[in-house]
């Protein structure tokens, strides 16, 4: 990421040398301290909404927002004392540290605008990709779905209901996400969210959503079991992409390797018959449209000694150019969409949200997601320098040396960007595909006995009748 020459920053334009400045000083956030090149910098310009000069201006509190999203305290009051704290450091007029008029600017800050530079700089991680990061040349993507909590409000229990197994005001708004991520870079490329239950609320159909903006003909798109269904595949193919999931239905299916034309040992080409049933999400003419067959291949990848294993399904169908060790090998490697959820849900903190409001969860989503791939730029720009690939880097040991350096460094300049490179591509993380942990915690939490009813009901009672503990003893 080298710095702008001073004839580029000559041409630009007002809101540009705005930004710039935003750089250039002291106290300037991370966000355009680090991450803005010139293609950044282009693309913000683009998306900012007119705006009165304000100390709490659409880029500022941008910057104010991701430093949340990167912080252990993620309360806007902390965000504002940080903010404090930098700017009186730096000689710079001293500012409120009531959160309030912070609290407004995020409300104003439009969702398109992190929404699209989450979607810029996904894209940009995949454009720098170099081909020893590719399988084959090939740009491989992963999907999966996952679930994210978030605060007990009217309004998010409107958009975002509690799961059913949850007795009413004792449970929490839950909202299913699903992403494709780029394999080589780790990268967001989009994602799409929305309740967890109803019409088009499933894996599939907010995977759906994603496919003409997030895949492209060549390409290879890794997922499990429940993504391989007819009507995808045959999607897919008309895109000109190839699938590689585990067969739908999972482990507990058991698949007749007799059948179809042999490839190998437990290995064959065979014929999938359109269903009978069109799905309601589908239009009678695209229904009409897809083949009454469609010829896949599936071959069984054993996991380890006294594991069944799995059955893999592929629309790589050559077995003499793609080798079933071969895509054996690549399908090891979907664990690392596994691992990249588990570091925006966990050490990003994204598992549980904070809004209380669903325009205001939807724009938490984002800059997680945004600061994520913020994380994952510098990433690959460290694992370029060293001659690495960027999932063997930390991303932990990233994002921490990232943070201490915008709070010490008041230089930009590439020097101290390539020393900051060099750290981070220091420590080496391990392969471990086959690693499995179990889900159970070893930690007991505190013997307090879980909420029966309502918190305002129980809170009632306590005041009437005091806590049933001192009133036992």
């Amino acid at each position: 990421m080298p710095a702008a020459n001073d004839s580029s920053v000559q041409n630009r334009s007002p809101q540009q040398k705005c930004v710039q400045q935003l750089r250039e000083h002291a106290d300037a956030d991370l966000f355009f301290n680090v991450l803005t090149d010139d293609g950044m910098l282009d693309k913000l310009e683009s998306l900012l909404p007119e705006h009165r000069e304000r100390l709490y201006t659409p880029t500022q509190t941008l910057s104010l927002f991701l430093a949340q999203a990167m912080s252990e305290d993620r309360s806007c009051q902390h965000a504002v004392n940080q903010w404090f704290v930098a700017r009186q450091v730096a000689g710079f007029s001293a500012i409120s540290t009531n959160s309030a008029a912070y609290c407004y600017a995020r409300q104003r800050l439009p969702t398109p605008l992190i929404r699209e530079l989450v979607r810029h700089s996904g894209h940009e991680l995949q454009q720098r990709a170099v081909k020893p990061w590719k399988w084959k040349g090939r740009c491989v993507k992963m999907v999966d779905g996952t679930t994210l909590s978030m605060p007990d409000t009217e309004e998010n229990q409107a958009q975002y209901p509690q799961p059913k197994t949850q007795k009413a005001g004792l449970g929490f708004p839950l909202c299913r996400l699903v992403g494709i991520l780029d394999l080589s870079t780790g990268g967001v490329i989009d994602v799409a969210f929305g309740a967890c239950e109803g019409k088009g609320s499933g894996e599939q159909g907010l995977l759906r959503q994603l496919l003409d903006s997030c895949l492209n003909k060549g390409e290879v798109l890794l997922g499990d079991a429940f993504f391989p269904s007819y009507f995808l595949l045959w999607t897919l193919q008309m895109m000109g992409v190839d699938c590689l999931c585990e067969q739908m239905g999972g482990r507990g299916r058991s698949t007749d390797f007799r059948r179809g034309v042999s490839l190998g040992a437990r290995d064959h080409l065979i014929t999938y018959e359109k269903p009978k049933v069109k799905p309601d999400w589908l239009s009678q003419a695209d229904y009409d449209a897809a083949p009454e067959t469609m010829c896949v291949r599936e071959f069984h990848c054993k996991a380890g000694k006294g594991n069944k294993g799995k059955t893999l399904v592929t629309t790589m169908c050559c077995p003499k150019r793609y080798k079933k060790g071969e895509l054996k090998e690549l399908y090891k490697q979907r664990w690392q969409i596994e691992i990249n959820f588990r570091h925006i849900k966990t050490t990003l903190g994204m598992d549980v949200l904070s809004c209380k409001t669903p325009k205001m969860v939807e724009k938490e989503i984002w800059v997680y997601l945004l600061a994520y791939n913020i994380i994952r730029i510098l990433m690959a720009q460290a694992a370029l320098q060293a001659g690495r690939l960027p999932n063997t880097l930390s991303f932990k040991h990233c994002a921490q040396l990232w943070l201490a350096w915008g709070r010490h460094s008041n230089e930009g300049n590439q020097a101290s960007l390539n020393a900051l490179f060099a750290a981070m591509a220091q420590n080496k993380v391990g392969n471990r595909p086959g690693r499995i942990e179990p889900r159970q915690r070893k930690r007991r939490p505190k013997p307090f006995p879980l909420l029966q009813q309502p918190r305002n009901i129980a809170r009632k009672k306590i005041i009437r009748h005091g806590h049933e503990s001192k009133l036992a003893a």
